[in-house]
């Protein structure tokens, strides 16, 4: 990244934007994020305004922190809302602000502060070695109803696996989880994205994150993650989703504290993106990957 930046108050003001793609080591494989530096001034409205403009799953916007313990301040806007928290925004950015020499790590971590309060970032290497690492923010898990679950296999037009409880976890973004028979399944679900919306808008949900296993291979599972009520059909790769996954797999006694595994996501949508998922001894969820700056550039007033 050039590493180009205006500061100013004034809301007409030059911001620079950088597009970058968490959870990969190459450009056109994950997801594109929009990341707007030196925010300051900007009204909500107006970062609202831009993210509809960019049209992507997410743009986040930096501003000056307001708790002493953190580095920066990050708010996160999908083209339709405000999110508390997401998770590849919140590694994009992370490495955005590494490599613009904004923020540098203090004993090897960023701390980001944003809607759910401060996110402990793990910085590992530098440059295209750079991996980043965030500590999830605690869950919330909450069951299904039966006719809720009924309703989510109309939604996706495909069963589910009932004997393992779906959930709607709540980690920031709120995600309602369910597992499929397998990553087969998982890649050949076609929703009904205005049933999905309406759905989502019922339950006060950011989307649904459904995985299904892999016999084999590099990831254990496979991933997609739809949030149409938010306006964005299926997110290519879903840092929360993912996370939101992992809590479900501790909470539901699938996979034991002290366990990592690899998730594959986007490739319906044209992407190979691959998200690190760790439960850490305590219980705590970990996730991280790689990431590539692929576009820099400047809003002109």
């Amino acid at each position: 990244m050039a590493g180009s930046f205006s500061i100013s108050a004034e809301p007409s003001s030059r911001c620079s934007r950088d597009s970058l793609e968490p959870f990969t080591s190459g450009a056109g494989q994950a997801l594109t994020l929009r990341w707007q530096s030196d925010a300051e001034g900007l009204a909500t409205a107006e970062m609202q305004a831009i993210a509809r403009w960019t049209n992507l799953s997410e743009t986040t916007f930096l501003l000056p922190p307001t708790s002493s313990e953190a580095d920066y301040r990050l708010r996160i806007f999908t083209p339709r809302s405000e999110l508390p928290f997401a998770g590849h925004p919140t590694l994009g950015s992370a490495h955005a602000v590494l490599e613009a020499g904004r923020v540098m790590p203090r004993g090897g971590r960023l701390v980001q502060e944003c809607g759910v309060g401060l996110v402990r970032i793990a910085v590992e290497g530098d440059g295209a070695e750079r991996r980043l690492t965030l500590a999830l923010p605690p869950a919330k898990v909450t069951a299904l109803s039966a006719e809720d679950v009924d309703e989510l296999e109309a939604v996706i037009g495909h069963r589910i696996v009932r004997e393992v409880a779906p959930a709607i976890v709540d980690v920031g973004a709120v995600w309602v989880v369910a597992q499929l028979a397998d990553a087969d399944s998982v890649l050949a679900l076609t929703p009904d994205f205005r049933r999905s919306a309406a759905f989502e808008k019922r339950l006060g949900v950011t989307g649904l994150s459904l995985f299904g296993r892999h016999a084999d291979g590099e990831a254990a599972i496979e991933v997609r993650s739809f949030a149409p009520s938010c306006g964005v059909e299926e997110d290519p790769v879903c840092g929360s989703g993912n996370g939101a996954i992992a809590v479900f797999h501790r909470d539901r006694g699938l996979l034991k504290a002290g366990t990592s595994y690899t998730a594959a996501q986007g490739r319906c949508v044209g992407r190979d993106g691959r998200i690190a998922l760790a439960i850490e001894a305590d219980g705590e969820i970990s996730v991280g990957g790689a990431c590539v700056t692929c576009v820099d550039g400047r809003i002109a007033d």
